[in-house]
């Protein structure tokens, strides 16, 4: 469990300790995959680990063949559904596989895929959330002066339109008109509302707006997406490739950003990955900085990295950050390793 240097804070919800559940896959040759979840609420954990528990004692044994360990471990869990828990753990137990087979290629994992390592653009999802609007630019510069910015989120959704609309302008003002503004509503505004704030912040010149309203509501935002100037931006709670192709097919947003704990680690990924390609929709990531980085060298379509250091902590070497461009490091998987003390002072009993 760690502690947020910047808490989150939007409509919906209020985070100041973030749960992180760390997983190992050993093969029987020695090699360690490594993977991590954020599953945002702390209780989650009492019923994640055991199924990631249980999936560990099924696949014991099998090749790793990330594709099949997937399929397998999807279809184990097949009466419960494919939505939520049982597919964060399957998620999680990908990402790791596909560590692990790439360190036994001696590959970083961007280039199994068929990539080459190298930077990847990033924005800055580190802060701003529902601050006081006029606090909200001093922190959108300290937000841009982390990493050499180009681009970074804020979030809306206060209780008076007119202090989004303050924020915004207080937040404008400091970085000037060449930082690309992402601005996130969380879920936060029933339909009419969304309708009112976003033709408000539409002369904005935001880069998109994201998930104004419930994540499943794709009626809702076929409208949205129909009215609005700017993008629509959706996909973090996309369970599955399937579900960015019904968005898709709806015509529910403009831009898409799956989740790799939600849309199915690295293999759904890389399905949906190939369905936004082929709508040539341009595609996002959220979270996980260190896993994405190397699904977007290979993504066709591939738009913006969403950076956050909440994992940081527990690494033993983070992913250095210049110039707004996130570089992976030419090791073999992915690159990543616990800090077992840092490990082991934030570890929680369940």
């Amino acid at each position: 469990m760690l502690k947020l240097r910047r808490p989150v804070v939007v409509r919906i919800a209020t985070i100041s300790e973030w749960p992180l559940v760390l997983i190992d896959l050993e093969t029987e040759e020695g090699i360690v995959g490594r993977s991590y979840l954020e599953p945002y609420v702390v209780k989650s954990m009492r019923y994640l680990v055991p199924a990631l528990h249980d999936l560990g004692t099924m696949l014991k044994g099998r090749r790793v063949a990330p594709l099949e360990l997937f399929d397998a471990a999807r279809k184990s869990l097949h009466f419960v559904g494919y939505e939520g828990l049982s597919m964060i753990a399957a998620s999680g137990l990908d990402m790791a596989a596909w560590d692990a087979l790439a360190k036994a290629a001696q590959q970083p994992l961007c280039v199994l895929l068929g990539g080459s390592v190298g930077p990847v653009r990033s924005y800055n999802s580190n802060g701003l959330w529902l601050v006081d609007p006029e606090a909200a630019g001093a922190e959108a510069l300290e937000i841009r002066d982390e990493g050499g910015f180009e681009g970074i989120k804020l979030r809306l959704g206060r209780n008076r339109l007119r202090d989004d609309t303050a924020a915004l302008e207080a937040i404008r003002k400091a970085v000037g008109d060449e930082v690309h503004l992402m601005a996130d509503f969380n879920q936060g505004l029933n339909f009419a509302e969304a309708l009112e704030r976003c033709h408000a912040i539409d002369d904005f010149g935001l880069a998109w707006i994201e998930e104004p309203i419930l994540y499943d509501n794709f009626d809702g935002y076929a409208r949205l997406a129909a009215e609005l100037k700017t993008p629509l931006q959706i996909g973090e709670n996309f369970y599955g490739p399937r579900d960015l192709h019904k968005a898709l097919q709806m015509r529910a947003c403009d831009l898409v950003m799956p989740d790799f704990m939600r849309i199915g680690g690295v293999t759904g990924w890389l399905r949906a990955a190939a369905i936004a390609g082929a709508a040539g929709t341009p595609m996002s990531t959220h979270l996980y900085p260190e896993v994405a980085a190397h699904a977007m060298r290979a993504t066709e379509t591939a738009h913006w990295l969403e950076w956050q250091d909440w994992a940081d902590p527990i690494l033993q070497k983070p992913f250095e950050l210049r110039n707004g461009l996130l570089h992976i490091p030419d090791v073999p998987g992915v690159g990543i390793a616990w800090d077992e003390d840092a490990v082991a002072a934030h570890q929680v009993d369940l």
